[in-house]
């Protein structure tokens, strides 16, 4: 659907927006009370939105039920306080675009769309994708970069054309590439209303310098206020607050350096979710058949996190 270029000059979402995690009571139901501590601590820490149903919320590895129950929960819980994102990739864009329903009548604010994966497809079948995806919502849409997980990249080249759409948004880019990240916020001279979201937590403060608008960052679960005070900094063109509040955040380090490393991102949301419960906040519980954190693992976790609590003031 392309239409005319908006004439707005900032964008409509933009801040700390966690990619919250998804806390589950059993293999396919949530852990309600869980739920709510969680967007009940991450809107009291000051953060600018919500998203479900990204990878750290888990999303491939649970069921199209538990997933729709998730994103109507949340959304009564927040009940408008805060803009709500709402991943809905499938690789069928059936799915994905019936999920993209479920999202909207249950409230959401906006949609969150990665490419497919398993089967490769080359730039041209990813715009039909995301154009077929369009046809199914009229709720705003943002692209997700995430290669590591789904193989596939949203060319800088294949995001201008899709910036010519009105409906799409904005970017989060996971890919750590900062000088692609810099092409992509050059867009805003074609759509200065649009969002530019950095997924990993370390280069937030470089990709605010660079033109970014704000964050999607796991450790957000944890520390919230961290993340927030930083946005506000940056609001404030306060530059060396930003690189203090930075400094902060880097001294999560510690805690994913805990979880095992041998393969990305999935240890990293089993110790954030295990974190979680020893804050009091939800259980630490993976979707099958992902195993939680060992009691080894735990044991240097707790150490951290009071460590972190007295050096952040949190």
């Amino acid at each position: 659907m392309p239409s005319s270029l908006p004439t707005q000059q900032s964008s409509r979402f933009q801040g700390t927006i966690p990619p919250i995690v998804t806390p589950l009571a059993d293999d396919d139901r949530l852990d309600d009370a869980g739920c709510e501590r969680l967007l009940e601590h991450l809107i009291e820490g000051g953060v600018d939105g919500i998203f479900l149903l990204g990878s750290s919320g888990e999303i491939v590895s649970l069921s199209q039920q538990l997933r729709a129950d998730f994103v109507r929960k949340a959304c009564r819980i927040i009940n408008q306080r805060v803009p709500v994102f709402v991943g809905i990739t499938d690789n069928s864009v059936v799915e994905t675009k019936r999920f993209a329903q479920v999202a909207s009548d249950a409230g959401a604010d906006a949609v969150v769309l990665t490419t497919p994966f398993y089967y490769p497809i080359d730039q041209s079948e990813l715009k039909t994708f995301v154009q077929s995806v369009l046809q199914g919502t009229d709720l705003p849409l943002l692209l997700y970069n995430m290669p590591a997980m789904t193989k596939l990249w949203f060319e800088a080249e294949t995001v201008a054309e899709l910036a010519q759409m009105d409906q799409i948004v904005g970017i989060k880019d996971s890919s750590q590439d900062l000088d692609y990240f810099r092409q992509l916020t050059s867009l805003k001279s074609v759509r200065p209303d649009w969002t530019f979201l950095i997924g990993h937590e370390t280069l937030l403060a470089e990709s605010l310098r660079v033109g970014g608008t704000g964050g999607v960052n796991l450790g957000t679960n944890l520390f919230p206020s961290l993340f927030s005070s930083l946005m506000q900094a940056h609001r404030a063109n306060d530059d060396a607050a930003v690189q203090g509040l930075q400094t902060k955040i880097d001294s999560l380090a510690p805690i994913y350096k805990i979880a095992n490393s041998s393969s990305p991102l999935l240890p990293l949301i089993g110790i954030t979710k295990t974190a979680l419960s020893i804050m009091g906040i939800c259980n630490d519980r993976l979707a099958p058949p992902h195993h939680p954190c060992t009691p080894e693992q735990r044991q240097q976790l707790t150490a951290v996190i009071e460590r972190l609590k007295t050096t952040l003031g949190a």
